[in-house]
């Protein structure tokens, strides 16, 4: 889809295309509608960003919230199963499986939420490492890296679905 084919699309037609682009959070692409035209992929991101941004403490813990653990079994979105697959979380061995379970469950006690990493473009190890890292962050610097993690994941996803046009 087109930028221009994005601005042409009326309300309930624009959060069904880009209502998955913030996990199971449709508000962000309903508010988002508000700022068309947009013109181009980085200013319609950018707006789902500040609607993000804007949103209620409540909203956001709860955008958090809505995403999967990484690495695990249960059913996820189908956006977030393809990402955890390109990044070979879906591959597993038992071990690797137990401890990514164990550091997501410490990481949920510790912050309140699951641990968030835009993983197009790295392995399983990667996150790994990045969970360890982490698990060490200031409450609220980590709220932040977070959010900042959401809108990475967002662009992602914006990207593969927005072509530019030439």
């Amino acid at each position: 889809m087109t930028i221009d084919a994005v601005n042409r699309l009326d309300r309930q037609a624009f959060v069904e295309a880009f209502g998955w682009i913030f996990e199971h959070s449709p508000w962000v692409a309903e508010r988002a509608w508000e700022e068309r035209p947009f013109r181009d992929l980085r200013a319609l991101l950018g707006s789902m960003v500040r609607q993000v941004e804007r949103a209620s403490a409540a909203e956001q813990m709860a955008l958090l919230r809505a995403h999967p653990d990484l690495g695990t079994t249960v059913k996820v979105s189908e956006a977030s199963g393809a990402e955890q697959a390109g990044a070979g979380l879906d591959q597993l061995t038992a071990e690797e499986s137990e401890l990514i379970t164990e550091l997501n469950n410490d990481y949920k006690k510790k912050f309140g939420f699951p641990f968030l990493y835009a993983v197009k473009g790295s392995n399983k190890d990667d996150v790994i490492v990045a969970l360890i890292a982490r698990f060490d962050s200031d409450p609220e610097d980590e709220y932040s890296e977070a959010l900042r993690q959401v809108y990475q994941i967002a662009g992602f996803r914006l990207s593969s679905c927005i072509r530019e046009e030439r």
